[in-house]
């Protein structure tokens, strides 16, 4: 499985995986849904993200659970 929207980099964040190199952590977006807010609830007060940034940052943590390792590209 290949990661369009995720990235990682080492300056960034301390290196742990972001939605498309912004500074929105993947368990971010994971911790929200996990307290009770909706994807639309999180786009509304989050305009820089997706509805695409949602699905994958779920699809990566879903992933992250089985895997060791994960294809993901480095951003700049």
């Amino acid at each position: 499985m290949k990661f369009e929207r995720i990235t990682t980099n080492p300056d960034r964040m301390g290196g742990l995986p972001c939605i498309r190199d912004l500074r929105f952590q993947v368990a971010t977006v994971v911790a929200m849904v996990a307290d009770g807010m909706t994807y639309e609830d999180i786009l509304a007060e989050h305009p820089d993200l997706e509805e695409e940034d949602m699905r994958e940052a779920f699809r990566y943590a879903a992933e992250a659970v089985t895997e060791r390792e994960l294809p993901l590209r480095t951003s700049a």
